[in-house]
């Protein structure tokens, strides 16, 4: 029988969604083990005055398998 927990993880980038997930997946895999995938909840702009996207803000929740 397997256990999984969850975390929540909140990340950001400069480039896009994608690099903000894939930048916070990486910095929990540093500490986390077992990482099984990721359910995106939230995703929110930081923008310029002039209205133009300045950082991508994403909330996670990480599955692992606990060992």
């Amino acid at each position: 029988m397997a256990v999984a927990k969850v975390i929540e993880l909140s990340s950001s980038s400069s480039k896009s969604v994608e690099d903000a997930v894939q930048s916070g997946l990486r910095k929990a895999a540093e500490t986390v083990k077992n990482i099984q995938g990721a359910w995106v909840n939230e995703i929110k702009v930081q923008t310029r005055a002039d209205g133009t996207i300045e950082e991508w803000r994403v909330n996670m929740r990480v599955t692992f398998v606990v060992e």
